[in-house]
């Protein structure tokens, strides 16, 4: 319910104008100038309805003391009993919402009242609109920017910044319109941590930031991360299914405010910099910034959680393919357990004549390969590790290779086999 606040110097004035707007408005009065200032502080209302003429302090003043002590415009509306159009004329010039004229009909004031209200919440609808993300119904990233950092130029608190872990992989294997649920269901989440008199925005992405008053214990903010990363688990298998088994998460970054300053920006790279060691130590945790800030690193520590976000998903058919770098790190590991325990690896290369018949061949070995087997392709050179195989093995692999391939481009291939001992 909309308020008002009701200023005269007459008790009748006041009591008639009270009951009439208490039909569909909350209203408070008050008969002076300087009280009205009071109640102004105290009370917020939308509007203010006040006498023009009133000792001590008249309209025109009360009006000017209450823009300035307001960030956003006062809708005041005069009222007087003066006939004079220089009064009114004098009302608008400086800034009056409408003027209305004593003794006035009771259907008028609530009409004239309706009018302004009702252009008010265009006003402020319009304004939510503008600083809204539409998807999550959080703050947008300059909405985010602005208020988050006119809070905490005057207050104390917490500035956090939380990415989704794996979010990537949502989007990939069950589209967009499920990724962007998650993302609508990680904002609720959000909501729930976070009391009314903080503030929540997205900047974009899976990136999220928030600012909790008055906040500065860590324990605190180790509990609401826990809590976050368990619900969007629990959260993401009704939504997904039981057999989801996308590591789900938030890692996130925080910074105290003022320990660290009060510039949002500055404030926004420390806590960027924090959730980078976030990341680099497993995720599903969070990092404070500081000196100490090693020791302010807190991840979920469950040897399953921890096997989910290292294991691979989805498993399809056939070879694990890999970059070239990595298909490196893979070949000298299982070199060392060759060496070590007896293995048996076999080591293969096919050159292609041409680049353009890459894709076409990537796609026949992998399918011809086993799971444990290995491929990569370094320009036209494909290669291959075969882990536990033996020379039939291998020449069982290398004619179900070529059988699939067109007789002349199988032909035109080069191939080199080794087995390392």
């Amino acid at each position: 319910m909309n308020k008002i606040l009701v200023v005269d110097d007459e008790e009748m004035m006041l009591m008639m104008a009270e009951r009439i707007l208490s039909r569909k408005y909350e209203v408070i009065t008050a008969t002076t100038g300087e009280e009205a200032i009071k109640i102004f502080e105290n009370e917020r209302p939308d509007m203010v309805l006040s006498d023009l003429m009133m000792p001590e302090m008249d309209g025109y003043e009360l009006h000017r003391i209450l823009q300035e002590k307001s960030e956003e415009t006062v809708p005041i509306m005069f009222m007087t009993a003066d006939e004079s159009d220089e009064s009114e004329t004098k009302g608008f010039e400086l800034g009056a919402a409408d003027y209305i004229r004593k003794p006035f009909r009771p259907d008028v004031l609530l009409r004239r009242i309706g009018n302004i209200i009702d252009h008010l919440d265009k006003i402020h609808g319009l304004e939510a609109a503008a600083s809204t993300d539409p998807l999550t119904k959080l703050l947008n990233k300059s909405a985010s920017q602005e208020k988050i950092g006119e809070m905490i130029k005057k207050s104390s608190g917490a500035l956090l910044m939380l990415d989704l872990d794996s979010f990537k992989l949502v989007n990939d294997l069950y589209g967009h319109g499920m990724g962007d649920k998650i993302l609508i269901l990680f904002a609720e989440l959000i909501k729930k941590v976070i009391r009314e008199n903080d503030l929540a925005g997205r900047m974009g992405g899976d990136e999220f930031v928030a600012f909790l008053e008055k906040i500065s214990d860590e324990n605190v903010l180790k509990s609401k991360t826990a809590f976050l990363n368990e619900q969007l688990l629990i959260s993401a298998k009704n939504l997904l299914g039981e057999d989801m088994e996308i590591p789900l998460g938030t890692s996130i970054g925080a910074v105290f405010v003022p320990d660290e300053g009060r510039d949002f920006q500055k404030l926004y790279e420390k806590a960027d910099k924090a959730l980078y060691e976030v990341k680099q130590h497993g995720k599903h945790g969070i990092s404070i910034f500081g000196a100490n800030q090693a020791k302010k690193t807190s991840m979920v520590e469950g040897i399953s959680q921890i096997r989910m976000i290292l294991g691979e998903r989805n498993i399809e058919s056939g070879a694990y393919f890999v970059e070239f770098e990595i298909f490196k790190q893979i070949y000298r590991f299982l070199v060392r357990l060759t060496e070590n325990y007896k293995l048996g690896l076999i080591f293969m290369q096919f050159t292609l004549p041409e680049m353009k018949f890459s894709e076409e061949f990537k796609e026949k070995v992998i399918n011809s390969l086993r799971k444990s087997d290995c491929v990569t392709q370094n320009g036209k050179k494909f290669l291959v590790l075969l882990p536990k195989a033996t020379e039939k093995d291998s020449e069982s692999i290398r004619d179900r290779i070529f059988s699939r391939l067109d007789k002349n481009l199988a032909i035109r291939i080069e191939f080199e086999q080794e087995t390392i001992n």
